[in-house]
């Protein structure tokens, strides 16, 4: 490839991935990933400071860049020095290499600032007639549809001649104090460091995403009579706990619930420690994956093939609607998929028990 970039040629690497947190977790591999091929880079990523988190203590990252969305509300003249100090750190940073993994428009200003002699992006639909985005560019690559998210990620690499090999997995770092807050957490709940327990996450940021708390409810219950100890999670935000009230009301078990409780790391922490996790397509399934947690993830309006457990075990339970995935907001804009609703518990309690191996 007359284009491509020799990987021990590179200095300074910027990643820039301005998205929500499960978008960033699965940008993790491409620092590993760069990391195998460029051992003497200084590699550095920038994100949303909320989202920070995530890649907080990546072993292939020198450092991390974060910016506040709460510049906006400090007014016009703050949040202008608060962007152009921003600016000023990047620049003072001499990247020779910027990838953008997202069609983010702050991300190409961000890059024509930078003035990198090496720049990677995706070619996005909606950027597809941008002068600004081919001028800003020096390489792009395809967006395929029905790939998987972290592919997509690593395509950004192999635009410029790295192959991933070894294929990298999702990787988040947990702090020790982050295990023993939840050591403490589940002492306190009863539950002994010997005690397997099976974590179940029944939230989702977002209600199109959603299943009934009936159907979480039953399984509680069916887990517990198996002999096997719940804890429930959830974001600590009103409508998730108010949704975690409804589970443990319908529930005739008494799972522990931890819901609200958690910071991210602890969140972390908690499904790693567990024998398996159960949720839907949000942030918790995906730290599964990064934590090699067995997990039964449950998708309807969107796609598996993109969005799944990255290289863990792992059983995806969906049913054949020909209109799935369609990515909408509940049929008919009524914030219920239908194709996640018909998933019965019966079928999740049996996918737990084949990827554990478990006897009914």
């Amino acid at each position: 490839m007359k284009d491509a970039i020799d990987p021990t040629s590179l200095k300074r690497v910027l990643v820039i991935k301005l998205r929500h947190h499960g978008d960033v977790l699965l940008a993790s591999p491409v620092l590993t990933a760069l990391k195998h091929v460029a051992p003497q880079a200084h590699i550095d990523a920038l994100v949303y400071q909320e989202t920070a988190p995530m890649l907080e203590g990546h072993p292939a990252l020198n450092q991390l860049h974060v910016i506040d969305r709460a510049w906006r509300r400090q007014g016009p003249v703050a949040h202008l020095k608060a962007e152009w100090a921003l600016i000023q750190r990047l620049r003072a940073c001499d990247y020779d290499l910027v990838i953008h993994l997202t069609e983010h428009w702050r991300g190409v200003i961000l890059t024509r600032f930078i003035q990198p002699r090496y720049a990677v992006a995706g070619r996005y639909t909606r950027r597809a007639n941008s002068r600004l985005w081919a001028r800003t560019f020096t390489h792009t690559y395809p967006l395929l549809p029905r790939r998987h998210t972290v592919q997509l990620h690593l395509d950004a690499l192999r635009r410029i001649g790295i192959r991933p090999d070894p294929m990298p997995g999702l990787e988040i770092r947990i702090p020790e104090s982050a295990h023993q807050s939840v050591r403490d957490k589940l002492a306190d709940a009863g539950l002994t460091t010997s005690t397997p327990y099976i974590v179940v996450h029944p939230t989702s940021r977002w209600m199109f995403k959603g299943w009934p708390p009936e159907h979480f409810s039953e399984i509680v219950d069916s887990l517990e009579a198996r002999g096997m100890r719940v804890v429930l999670s959830a974001a600590p935000t009103g409508r998730e706990l108010s949704f975690i009230e409804r589970v443990l009301e319908q529930s005739t078990e008494k799972p522990v619930n931890l819901a609200g409780q958690l910071s991210l790391k602890e969140l972390a922490a908690l499904i790693e420690g567990a024998r398996a996790f159960v949720g839907l397509d949000s942030v918790p399934m995906h730290l599964a994956a990064a934590t090699r947690t067995p997990a039964v993830a449950l998708f309807g309006p969107s796609s598996e093939v993109e969005w799944g457990p990255w290289q863990s075990p792992a059983r995806v339970l969906t049913l054949p609607f020909s209109c799935r995935p369609c990515g909408q907001d509940g049929c008919g804009g009524g914030k219920i998929s239908e194709c996640l609703w018909q998933i019965t518990p019966e079928q999740v309690v049996r996918a737990l028990e084949e990827l554990l191996e478990i006897r009914p």
